[in-house]
């Protein structure tokens, strides 16, 4: 998950959130006829966490590079060398350095390295020994996505 895009993502949705809530507050409580107030802000609130959730969805999608790659790259397989924990993120993952010896059919086999969140479920998938699938970029075979 690609965590800055989320928090922009909520960071936008909350400004715009903010402003309406100014603009509502200045411009059409005053007018607005005798106990609907509630229904008013119930309604603001409804909207404002419906956006929330959306924007999270779209920002926690892969990039467009990498979805595009993910469809028309060239599929080939590593085996993971090693696995390197470098760090815990927020939702019980770790972010995890993978040194791999990368083959596509039809090409000499080298090595690369891939940072990768690896969440807990599929950690026993990243163990060194084990062989994932992958998708190269065959204009750059140093871009490649794994598809765990």
């Amino acid at each position: 998950m690609n965590h800055q895009r989320v928090a922009r993502a909520v960071v936008v949705v909350t400004g715009a959130y903010v402003l309406v809530l100014a603009l509502w507050l200045t411009y059409f409580v005053g007018g607005s006829p005798e106990g609907t107030i509630g229904f008013q802000v119930m309604s603001l609130v409804c909207v404002y966490g419906s956006a929330l959730g959306l924007a999270m969805i779209v920002a926690g999608r892969p990039s467009r590079s990498d979805r595009r790659l993910e469809r028309h790259g060239l599929e080939g397989w590593a085996t993971i060398r090693s696995a390197t924990p470098i760090a815990h993120t927020v939702d019980n993952g770790e972010i995890t350095e993978l040194d791999l010896d990368l083959t596509v059919p039809g090409s000499e086999s080298y090595r690369g390295r891939v940072v990768y969140e690896v969440s807990p479920e599929f950690a026993r998938a990243f163990e060194p020994g084990r062989v994932v699938t992958i998708r190269v970029d065959p204009k750059n075979r140093d871009r490649i996505v794994l598809c765990p």
